[in-house]
């Protein structure tokens, strides 16, 4: 096997837009795009991803920071965009212009694309049938989870024992509860259906990772309550508790690509 033919590239991820591509070994799959058409294709040519290798686009749920550019890309590239039921009826089912192919399928039932095992499974997050995504490809196993509240069995399972792991550290607790934002909206993202936290995020670590774990990507931080340096600061912290120095943790930017983590 090419040992560069499973990975995992973010091209932005935060509550302004998110999008990552998934390299498979006969094309390669991007899950959600908020972005517009324009910035996609900056953000894909800055990571050296060609757009004609996207075979089709995975939607984990009905967001505009998730959804926005996905129908543009979708018809550009005259690929199919995947979906749960409850996102048809919510953002597509009523857009009479859509000329993109829609697919839907069923949390749970995995099925392939490139050569990839693809699984959807339900998190909490506060609207229906958000899901997350495992890869899988080679015995390895790729996974994206963010805009969860929190992490259940069924997300604890699905997570552990990955190659490559995206998880969201959404918001430092203190700068969350000082942001000034209304106390509702405050409930709303600390809840177990809003986002996860940095401590919360953290804590997991120790139940996700593996020895099969090579790389970890921390994902959608909040513009204005957490930074970049305080989740790395604490991921390393985390890793350096765990006896896993040797994972170097990454922080997915709201501007740009991220180096692409490869599954070897």
């Amino acid at each position: 096997m090419n040992e560069h033919c499973f990975g995992l590239t973010n091209l932005g991820s935060g509550s302004s837009g998110n999008a990552t591509v998934i390299h498979g070994p006969t094309g390669n799959l991007m899950v959600d795009d908020a972005f517009s058409g324009k910035e996609i294709f900056r953000r894909m040519d800055a990571a050296g991803i060609a757009p004609e290798s996207i075979r089709a686009i995975l939607i984990t749920h009905d967001h505009s920071d998730h959804t926005k550019g996905c129908r543009i890309f979708a018809e550009k590239m005259n690929i199919p965009l995947y979906m749960t039921n409850y996102t048809y009826l919510a953002r597509f089912s009523k857009d009479v212009s859509c000329k993109a192919t829609l697919r839907l399928f069923q949390p749970g039932t995995a099925f392939e694309l490139c050569g990839i095992r693809v699984e959807p499974f339900l998190i909490p997050h506060d609207v229906p049938e958000t899901v997350a995504f495992t890869f899988g490809f080679g015995g390895k196993k790729i996974a994206i989870a963010t805009d969860l509240g929190c992490v259940n069995n069924l997300v604890r399972q699905k997570l552990t024992g990955c190659s490559v792991l995206m998880l969201e550290s959404n918001h430092e607790i203190s700068m969350l509860r000082n942001s000034g934002r209304p106390l509702k909206l405050i409930r709303r993202i600390m809840s177990k259906f809003g986002h996860l936290s940095n401590e919360d995020a953290m804590n997991e670590l120790e139940n996700l990772i593996t020895a099969e774990t090579q790389g970890v990507i921390f994902g959608h931080l909040s513009d204005d309550c957490n930074t970049p340096e305080i989740v790395e600061e604490r991921a390393n912290a985390r890793l350096a508790e765990l006896g896993r120095a040797d994972i170097t943790p990454l922080v997915a930017s709201h501007s740009h690509p991220m180096p692409t983590l490869w599954a070897v």
